[in-house]
């Protein structure tokens, strides 16, 4: 399984970079508008600069035809850049246009099987389901991930799934044991995973008895 980091976080995503874990790039319009920048496509540029993998930048628009002409003009930013569509009617419509013309598409706010199965018939390259998001309302976020994952695979369909809406490692975790392709975290998640008390005390516990012995030399 693939990590992605989702943010827009110019700081921690050149930190996550230099941890050579992190394959690509989620963002969308909320997490732009977090760091304070409404010039959206420099922003994206950069983290193009960053990271060399796909990077998912999010459209606005709502009508078929405008979705597609500003899903033409996002992906003409980059080679890297992934179009994040929402799953409603317009958005299928312009994901099998796009598609065929071969821009990359994430077919984003998934929260269904049926929406999953046609963002791929329609040719998207990924989906993203909201696992955490599911969780809130009572349902079973990871459980949708294992269900598409497992459709996709018996019947040889093309599209990755993307595990999204990663709340804490163990949904990390659990995304990976029931075989997402990729799971795309917030920076604090990355670095939850990369801690553990024990190795904390470890640590310690071999610094402190390095300097008692030193002092007896």
């Amino acid at each position: 399984m693939r990590l992605f980091l989702d943010t827009a976080n110019i700081e921690h995503i050149r930190h996550a970079a230099k941890l050579g874990v992190i394959s690509g790039i989620t963002t969308n319009p909320s997490l732009v508008a977090k760091e304070g920048s409404a010039d959206y496509k420099s922003i994206i540029l950069e983290i193009c600069s960053i990271i060399d993998g796909p990077i998912s930048a999010e459209v606005l628009s709502q009508e078929t035809n405008s979705i597609i002409v500003e899903a033409r003009e996002v992906s003409s930013w980059s080679p890297n850049v992934v179009v994040k569509i929402p799953i409603t009617s317009q958005g299928l419509e312009a994901i099998s246009v796009l598609s065929k013309e071969g821009i990359k598409v994430n077919l984003t706010l998934c929260f269904s099987l049926n929406q999953a199965l046609l963002g791929a018939l329609a040719g998207a390259t990924y989906v993203s389901p909201f696992v955490g998001r599911l969780d809130d309302i009572g349902d079973d976020g990871m459980q949708l991930v294992g269900d598409i994952t497992k459709l996709f695979r018996d019947y040889d369909l093309p599209t990755e799934v993307i595990a999204a809406s990663i709340r804490h490692p163990l949904h990390c975790i659990a995304a990976a044991k029931i075989g997402a392709d990729i799971a795309t975290i917030p920076y604090k998640v990355l670095m939850q995973m990369a801690e553990h008390p024990l190795t904390t005390s470890g640590i310690t516990r071999f610094l402190n008895d390095f300097a008692a012995v030193s002092k007896k030399i």
